[in-house]
Parts: C-alpha cells; structure tokens; sequence
C-alpha cells in the first residue's frame, strides 16, 4: 500500500469535523460517490517524526457501512492530549492499494478533548518581626504535568495579572496527578506569588488552570 497524491478529479474527502462529549470524539464527514471505504490515520501531535511506513502500520481500515452503522467513526481521547486525524481515501490499482494524499487538507484535523483541570492554592505565613515569609504551593491536577506547563510569577506590592507582570520562575520537577505539595519558598514580605500557565499557545487548549482559597 502506498500514498498517492490526490490529481485533478480525484475523489476527495470534504466536510470534516467532530463532536467531542467528555472524552469521546465523533468524526464525520461526506464521502465522494463511489468510495465504500477509508483509511484513518491517529496520531498525537508530538509524534511528528512518524514517518509513512509507520503511519500505514497504524491506519485503521473503515468502510461506509461501518461509518452508518455508528453515525460516524467514534473513539476515545486521553485528557490534555492533541491528536492529528486524517482520513484517506482507499483506491484500489492493478498495482495494490493506494492511498490519496489532498493537498487542501480538507482530510485532515486537529482534536483534544476537554481541557484538564489544574487546581492551585498559594497561602502564606509569617511571623510579625520577620522580614521574609514563607509561601506555600499546593497544585491538584487531574492529569500529569511536564515542569513546562507551569510556572509562577513573583510580584512586589501586588498579586501579578499575568506572565509578564513581575518576575516569572518556572518549575523545575513535573506534577504527578492527584495533589502536589511544593516545598517552601521563602519570599520578601512584599511579595506575592501567582501561578500561570507557562505557554499560553501552546498549552491553553489542554489546561485549565484555576485558583482556590
């Protein structure tokens, strides 16, 4: 089986999109006359040095019977991961089986499920002749966390509104899921402490970051 691209006239895949419910992704799309089955290829975005040997061991054959029968194709989404679906029409050759590439990228799409929940708390203690105080991190996440997805930011007279307002640290160890109890920072009196996600961009569409008391 190889890729082929997609010529003038060709059959091609339009109309795709999806319907994500918690942790299930629904894809559908309108299949060109003639076509009675697809392959699906599934792969995280990190995964970008699959190369196309690798892709075709991994496609998923799916005909336009088993497309009606579940009103689409279903399957099921890690939290706080981004997948890369494409679907390829199946032609069939006197030399084997090809695959059409479309150079529009009409067959292809870009899917997370519902963002994971980062719950943070930031209390504070000190005595009243001290002239620092100590402040506590506490980090509750439904998922497991790089030491690149957070960080916080110091601020002098104030709480800071974002990453660019006051001096911004990042982590240095990853978050398992479940809670995490940080190890003290000791901090001017004026100071106050926030955390942000470190990559708005990057990360935005798979985190969300809330605070509690």
């Amino acid at each position: 089986m190889q890729y082929k691209v997609a010529e003038e006239g060709s059959p091609l895949i339009t109309g795709l999109a999806r319907m994500i419910e918690e942790d299930r992704c629904t894809l559908r799309w309108i299949w060109p006359a003639g076509v009675e089955a697809v392959y699906i290829g599934q792969r995280l975005i990190d995964d970008e040095d699959v190369s196309e040997e690798d892709e075709i061991g991994s496609l998923r054959l799916y005909t336009k019977a088993e497309y009606k029968a579940n009103n689409g194709y279903v399957c099921r989404l890690d939290r706080a991961r981004m997948y890369r679906f494409t679907i390829y029409i199946l032609m069939e050759r006197e030399e084997g089986a090809i695959l059409l590439k479309q150079r529009d990228g009409e067959n292809r799409m870009e899917v997370s499920a519902h963002r994971a929940k980062i719950y943070y708390s930031v209390s504070e203690r000190s005595g009243l002749f001290r002239k620092h105080k100590s402040i506590q991190i506490e980090v509750r996440t439904e998922v497991a966390l790089g030491s690149d997805v957070l960080c916080y930011v110091k601020k002098q007279g104030g709480f800071p509104a974002n990453r660019e307002d006051g001096l911004m640290y990042p982590f240095v160890a990853p978050f398992s899921a479940g809670r995490n109890v940080l190890p003290p920072i000791e901090v001017d009196k004026q100071d106050h402490i926030r955390l942000f996600l470190a990559d708005v961009r990057k990360h935005g569409h798979l985190y969300e970051l809330i605070a509690t008391t």
